[in-house]
Parts: C-alpha cells; structure tokens; sequence
C-alpha cells in the first residue's frame, strides 16, 4: 500500500433525517421508459425513487408474463433494505392484469410489510374512478393475444370499452420506441361520441408525453400507466403535483377505493 494514503483526520458529520420520501420501483429489465417518466412527474426536491429491476425476456406474452410473478418478491427486497418505504410500485401494466393487482401487493408485502402497493392497472382503475368516468377508449401498443386480458381486466371492474386498438408489437424495447405523433394519432382514432376518457396502456409506451395535446384536442381526461402509477405513488407519500402538464388527474387525490380484486 502507498505510504501517502492515510485515514483522514477530519471529524464525519452526518446530516440529520430529512422527511424526504422514498418511492421504491420495481422495473422490468428491458425497460426504457418508467424511471424517466417518474423522473418528470415526480418532484424530487421532495423524494427520491429507488429502483430495481425483475428477469423479463420477450415477446411480451401472457406467458412470459406471468413467469416474473416467482421473482417479485426477492426484487422488492432489494430496494433500501432496512429503510422504510413511503410506497412501491411494480412498473408493468400487462403482466399486473395477467398476475393479479392483489398477488402482486402480497408479493410485495411479503418483503415490505404495510407499505402501500401500486400496480398501473389499478392505478389506472383508480384514476378512472376519482374522474368519474365509466366509458372509456384504450390504446395498447401490444398484440391482441396480451391485449385481450386488459379488456376483460376493466370490463370485470365495471369499465364500458368503447374502442380498443393495439399496436400489434411484442417487444416492449420496441414500445418504447414509439414515436408521440404515432401514439397520438393512433388515440384519437378510438376517441368515439360516447368515450368520456383514454387510457394509454404500457409503462415503456412514451404516452405521457402526448396527455396535454390529447385532453386539448378531445376535452377529455387521459390516465396512462406511468402518469397514472406516479400519481398514486405521491397520493401515498403525500406530495402535490403543481404543473399542468401531466393532465387533468393530478386535480383529484386518491381515493379511498384502492384496493381492487383481480378477475
């Protein structure tokens, strides 16, 4: 060892607990989008998210979906051990219709006990409910066979689908990679008289960046997976969003209906 390095002579001060939050995030390990997203939405002067992330190899089938649910557990024991945590969130729409809202808090809660769960399907029912609207129109960038479980996931929690489109993709690298215009577009071809709001499904799809011009055009509320779970996220952790980018949501506050059955 160099004779120069020496153990410093300085005294350490640590700084105090802050009450800053902390927002733990579980991710798929092909995903591009989420951390971003939350990165935007949520103010980190006042919390920070923590992720980490869970085996996932496409195509994005229902059954390679369902093959993370054994892994969800040990992945929650990774963020901030022996830290509390103000929430968790596990970052895939799909595979949370697919899995189950309640199997995946439980898996969860088997590692973080009591800390409040968020999945973007129940986020998004959620959403829909403090916006009182029953009628919606969905948008998945996903094929038909992953698509079908969202719409019969909302049908079962009472939601009436006006138009459903998907995209027809099965990577979600790909997803991500979809271009606003496209995701855009593609909204306002399901927007119909009797839609009274949208759903942009998938947290790689980059649909929080189309939920300004969508509302303007429509004068409809947009929930989307990211937008939607970000804002559950700070109704439990007690953080208020001011900007209006992020749509007409973030003027509502989580209810007290937060906890759903899976079909």
């Amino acid at each position: 060892m160099p004779d120069n390095v020496i153990l410093s002579t300085e005294r350490v001060v640590l700084e105090a607990p802050t009450d800053r939050k902390k927002i733990g995030l579980i991710a798929l390990a092909t995903d591009l989008t989420t951390e971003r997203d939350f990165a935007r939405i949520i103010p980190m002067d006042h919390a920070g998210v923590y992720g980490t992330r869970v085996a996932f190899t496409n195509p994005t089938t229902p059954d390679n979906l369902r093959k993370m649910a054994p892994e969800i557990t040990a992945a929650a024991e990774l963020i901030l051990p022996g830290e509390m945590l103000d929430a968790v969130c596990y970052s895939c729409t799909a595979a949370s219709v697919v899995i189950g809202d309640v199997e995946i808090a439980t898996s969860i809660n088997k590692a973080r006990p009591g800390v409040p769960v968020v999945t973007p399907s129940g986020a998004a029912l959620n959403a829909f409910f403090v916006l009182n609207v029953t009628h919606i129109s969905v948008l998945t960038p996903y094929c038909i066979e992953t698509s079908l479980p969202m719409a019969d996931y909302f049908k079962f929690h009472g939601l009436n689908i006006e138009q459903f489109h998907c995209l027809g993709l099965d990577d979600d690298r790909d997803m991500a990679r979809v271009d606003p215009d496209t995701i855009l577009r593609a909204a306002l071809e399901t927007d119909t008289a009797q839609t009274q709001g949208f759903f942009l499904s998938c947290t790689g799809l980059q649909g929080v960046d189309v939920i300004a011009e969508l509302e303007r055009q429509t004068g409809k509320p947009v929930v989307t997976s990211n937008q939607a779970s970000a804002w559950a996220l700070m109704n439990h952790a007690g953080l208020e969003q001011t900007s209006d980018n992020w749509g007409q949501l973030f003027q509502y506050s989580l209810p007290y209906r937060n906890q759903v059955v899976s079909p």
